[in-house]
């Protein structure tokens, strides 16, 4: 006995003739192309910057007094080869995990209870709106003062950096939740507990992230300039250091590091966050 093979239904084509197969999605494009197209950007500045160094051009800024990226990569090589070099990475990562990591929970933590909490929004938007404007590295004659250690002046001020960008994003993450989420919720016999944990936070997560993000960039910012002005150790401070001593070479390779760190740890928060919101719908093809 044969078994009849239905076809799939076709949408009819005006005029009632039968309409042609749906033409297959556009296909994304490929890893490598977007990856080849990234690194020829980067090759491209580097070969302007070499043309514009070495032929001493003056158009307007001068770049006669910037060093070629031989140099460059001469000082870098040198700079590897030493204690001193790795010490000051150590230094900085150490000065803003501390900072970053107490700003992150103390930011998650007000944002969601000003978020969530009428009262709580009344005590401390105020106060928090009137400190929110002043720009962290204003902050250090305030840090030199209320702290015993430089070291802990500089970690107050990272923090302060990331916590503002931080407690923003998750206000504003707690109050786009759907109400309907949390009264289907209690509808069903769910406590505010198990709204909290259940809906808000992982609700949350997209905006925290884009919170997490923006802070760790201003982090860097600040700790970097804290460096400058009262650190002993770090990156910023060896950078500050190379330009007084009129090592420009020495002051681009502390640049270059300066980037290089601030870009490993936020492409490290997306990974995460990427990884922790796996249920929202992305793009196909997206990706970092």
């Amino acid at each position: 006995m044969s078994v009849a093979r239905t076809a799939e239904p076709r949408a009819a084509a005006p005029g009632g003739g039968a309409a042609a197969p749906a033409a297959p999605p556009a296909r994304p494009r490929t890893t490598w192309r977007n990856r080849a197209v990234r690194v020829a950007s980067l090759l491209v500045a580097a070969g302007l910057w070499q043309l514009l160094t070495v032929t001493d051009a003056r158009i307007w800024l001068r770049f006669d007094r910037l060093p070629s990226l031989d140099e460059i990569a001469a000082e870098f090589a040198e700079r590897l080869g030493t204690e001193v070099y790795y010490l000051d990475l150590l230094q900085s990562l150490i000065r803003i995990l501390t900072g970053f990591g107490i700003a992150a929970v103390a930011g998650i933590t007000v944002g969601v209870l000003i978020g969530r909490s009428r009262r709580a929004a009344d005590v401390l938007t105020p106060l928090l709106e009137a400190v929110r404007p002043i720009p962290a590295i204003a902050l250090v004659p305030i840090a030199i003062l209320l702290f015993p250690t430089d070291e802990q002046g500089i970690v107050f001020i990272t923090c302060a950096a990331a916590f503002f960008p931080i407690m923003v994003s998750t206000r504003h993450a707690v109050r786009a939740l759907p109400t309907l989420w949390e009264d289907a919720v209690l509808t069903l016999g769910g406590s505010r507990w198990h709204v909290l944990w259940h809906v808000v936070l992982p609700g949350v997560l997209p905006g925290v992230f884009g919170g997490l993000s923006i802070g760790m960039g201003v982090s860097w910012i600040c700790v970097i300039s804290a460096e400058m002005i009262s650190g002993d150790f770090g990156v910023g401070y060896r950078t500050w250091q190379s330009y007084t001593l009129v090592d420009y070479p020495a002051t681009v390779v502390g640049m270059i590091t300066i980037g290089a760190l601030g870009w490993l740890t936020s492409a490290l928060i997306e990974l995460i966050g990427r990884r922790a919101t796996r249920w929202l719908p992305r793009a196909e093809g997206s990706g970092a």
